[in-house]
């Protein structure tokens, strides 16, 4: 297609002779008398390049210079002018003009300048292409830096979550070692303990007061044995008798347990149960230790009131549930400890209630995750598999 140029001037013979020697050279002409009309012709017909005459009525060329350069960037002027100083060249030149012409004006003269704008706007088109370009390949860059950045993070966090899983299993399998060996080496020196305090206390049964110190070495023992058993059930399955667990009426069954104290700290209970069946594959003794150790450490955390959050969701393979307080939160550098044996930050605790926990949801094929951001509550989410050691929970 040729080359498309305007020309607008007030005078008809200026036209027509433009006109005539343009077109004699290949272009495409289009004429105007008028700034305004010319301003209507560039926005329909996108010429290339306009002549534009400086002294017109209406609308003079400066004026319509700004206008096209501000409106058709792609659109590049040469100005007709009869006055020849060089305030008005350096006053086009700054508005944006690419050449200026003096009236009268040479043919040869007039044709090798608008050859010389034609040539300067497809360089400088062809470099604004480049830059444009360069823009949005550096755009790309950037794109795959950042999802490069955050698969990185992503891919980093998984392992430290897998290295953190790990540490935890092998506490575990320690825990089970040493608990199994302190239970047996120590409950004998303790039933000896108990057996000694008991035949003491018979022979002292004429002192009220020596019986009483032999019932608190009674009491202690028993204390102690305590606290074998659960460390024992910290570390393995005691027991396991698996049936179908209806999750959301086992919820409400510890959560009615609950009442008094949650009344008596003014607790309020949100329960949000998917609809739908929520039967697990399960042993109910096991998934009820779960949630009461759960929400023994909500309502630990509550003391003078809150909002204690239960929700069940749940998809084709798994079950999650979702429990939250709304107390002082766990503190970032005890969040990495917080399934730990022994670790508890309670003033009363033995520091097992959150390993047992996980040593269940494991014991499922199942995931315990914890958020928490201290003064903003803490919420524990348990997912668990449909049926036990299935596949589900990422």
């Amino acid at each position: 297609m040729a080359d498309r140029i305007l020309v607008i001037d007030d005078e008809k013979i200026i036209l027509e002779l433009t006109s005539m020697i343009l077109r004699s050279r290949g272009f495409e002409v289009l004429t105007s008398r008028s700034a305004v009309e010319g301003l209507e012709l560039i926005a329909r017909e996108q010429p290339a390049v306009v002549l534009l005459d400086y002294m017109m009525p209406v609308m003079d060329g400066l004026t319509a210079l700004k206008q096209i350069r501000e409106r058709f960037p792609g659109t590049y002027v040469i100005m007709f002018t009869g006055k020849g100083s060089e305030e008005i060249a350096v006053e086009l030149m700054k508005a944006g003009a690419s050449d200026y012409i003096l009236k009268p004006f040479n043919n040869q003269d007039l044709v090798e300048r608008i050859a010389k704008v034609f040539k300067i706007r497809r360089i400088e088109l062809a470099n604004q292409e480049l830059r444009d370009e360069r823009e949005r390949l550096l755009g790309e860059i950037e794109g795959w830096n950042q999802e490069l950045e955050r698969r990185v993070a992503e891919k980093s966090l998984e392992l430290e979550r897998a290295q953190m899983e790990l540490l935890l299993s092998e506490k575990l399998s320690t825990l089970g070692h040493l608990s199994a060996g302190l239970a047996h080496e120590v409950r004998n020196p303790l039933n000896s303990i108990s057996l000694f305090a008991q035949v003491l206390k018979q022979s002292l049964s004429s002192d009220p007061e020596s019986c009483a110190h032999a019932d608190k070495i009674l009491t202690e023992v028993d204390r102690i044995d305590d606290l074998l058993i659960k460390l024992l059930d910290a570390s393995k399955r005691s027991r396991f008798s698996p049936q179908q667990v209806d999750l959301a009426q086992l919820l409400d069954r510890v959560l009615d347990e609950f009442a008094p104290q949650l009344a008596a700290q003014k607790v309020e209970v949100e329960r949000n149960y998917q609809a739908g069946v929520s039967v697990i594959q399960a042993d109910p003794a096991e998934i009820k230790q779960i949630f009461t150790n759960l929400l023994a450490n909500a309502l630990y955390e509550m003391p003078q009131g809150g909002r204690l959050g239960v929700r069940m969701n749940k998809d084709e393979r798994t079950v999650s549930v979702a429990v939250s307080d709304t107390g002082k939160g766990v503190p970032p550098e005890n969040l990495g400890k917080i399934f730990d044996p022994f670790f508890t930050t309670k003033t009363k605790g033995t520091g097992f209630g959150l390993s047992v926990v996980l040593r269940i949801v494991r014991n499922y094929g199942g995931k315990i995750t914890v958020e928490s951001r201290k003064g903003d509550g803490t919420a524990f989410n348990v997912c668990l598999p449909l049926e036990p050691g299935a596949d589900g929970c990422q």
